[in-house]
């Protein structure tokens, strides 16, 4: 079993690990508590009433968030013609079509964090399911990452969007900041993605759907946050 480190075991003193807390004190705790000597990631970890094992309780998608993740994300297009020139001018990092493929192919390039692309180049991009799939790099619809609407696609992506997506174990796990950004901030990140949460419960799903909220930093411990208030 692993041993937690000095640091870690000190910022659990600083609150009730058994205590439920509003938003706002939790995110307040998130901040204050983080024991890394870098600008941590502020992550939350969202249980659902959900059974992922059918098809009709998958929760998936994407949200921008309002202030962005704090992390600048290289994103790559898989694009021809007229629309890789789109994809250019809109601020991808990489643009390329069957080049781009054989890349990943060939050398095991995987240097972006983003990867979409234009609906007639998924017949040549389907080849990198095995490499891109298991890493959550394939382009999907679901996301918006398969579109003909590149310039709103690549932009939607620097200004900080994630995509979201239940585990098997019913969780959901998302970046809302850095623990640099105000507490105003990292509530309206939090706020946007549960609303989104909220508004793609599927019918299906029966019972409480928000199990449990759990904020942390990087390095932290997690920080339950109250489910029963309507609005964050």
């Amino acid at each position: 079993m692993s041993k937690h480190g000095k640091k870690f075991m000190n910022a659990l003193k600083e609150f009730s690990q058994d205590n439920i807390y509003e938003p706002t004190e939790a995110l307040e705790l998130v901040k204050k508590v983080a024991p890394g000597k870098f600008d941590e990631t502020v992550e939350v970890a969202v249980r659902l009433g959900v059974d992922p094992r059918h098809a009709d309780q998958q929760v998936r998608g994407a949200v921008v968030l309002p202030h962005g993740t704090g992390k600048t994300r290289s994103v790559l297009v898989f694009a021809k013609g007229d629309k890789a020139k789109e994809a250019e001018l809109a601020g991808a990092d990489f643009v390329g079509a069957e080049d781009m493929v054989a890349k990943i192919q060939q050398e095991g390039w995987l240097g972006f964090d983003v990867a979409i692309a234009t609906p007639d180049m998924m017949g040549t991009v389907g080849k990198l399911g095995r490499v891109l799939g298991p890493r959550g790099l394939m382009p999907n619809p679901k996301t918006g990452t398969v579109t003909f609407d590149l310039t709103r696609a690549v932009q939607e992506v620097k200004a900080g969007k994630i995509e979201y997506r239940v585990d098997k174990t019913g969780i959901v796990h998302a970046p809302i900041g850095k623990v640099s950004f105000d507490v105003d901030k990292l509530l309206d990140n939090l706020r946007t993605l549960i609303d989104t949460l909220n508004r793609v419960k599927p019918a299906s799903a029966k019972g409480q759907y928000l199990k449990s909220i759990s904020l942390s930093s990087t390095m932290g411990p997690g920080i339950k946050v109250n489910t029963q208030k309507t609005s964050y």
